[in-house]
């Protein structure tokens, strides 16, 4: 494999792109918890409950998912920084440490998508017993 300078550079874009999609699902979420607390306040009931839990778990998936892909990000960084000083079996090998941590990252959200899925059951859950 002919390993450049451009290999790494071509994650940088893919990383951008996953890291501003989870920093946009935290944000939507924030607003959710939010609403939700306010709505437990005037009304509490045990689905409200059931979201709460779930809204923890999801909170700690994108943190760990965003975590795995900053850390991505800077291991593809500093390849491409070895790449410039001509370390190229270090650049690969930090290259693959970048690649198992945005798999890592992928891993996990995928777990968030499908936490995402059961808060969703939650309120269909909700409304089926009404």
């Amino acid at each position: 494999m002919n390993f450049s300078i451009s290999t790494p550079a071509l994650l940088f874009s893919a990383i951008g792109m996953f890291m501003l999609a989870f920093t946009n699902r935290f944000h939507n979420l924030a607003m959710l918890i939010r609403q939700l607390i306010s709505s437990y306040q005037k009304e509490p009931d045990e689905y409200t409950i059931r979201q709460i839990k779930t809204f923890k778990v999801r909170l700690k998936l994108i943190k760990y998912t965003q975590a795995f892909a900053v850390s991505s990000f800077l291991f593809c960084a500093i390849s491409m920084f070895l790449i410039m000083l001509n370390y190229y079996l270090i650049s690969e090998i930090i290259f693959s440490i970048s690649l198992i941590f945005l798999i890592f990252a992928l891993i996990l959200a995928l777990s968030e998508i499908l936490e995402s899925i059961s808060a969703l059951n939650i309120e269909l859950q909700k409304i089926e017993e009404k």
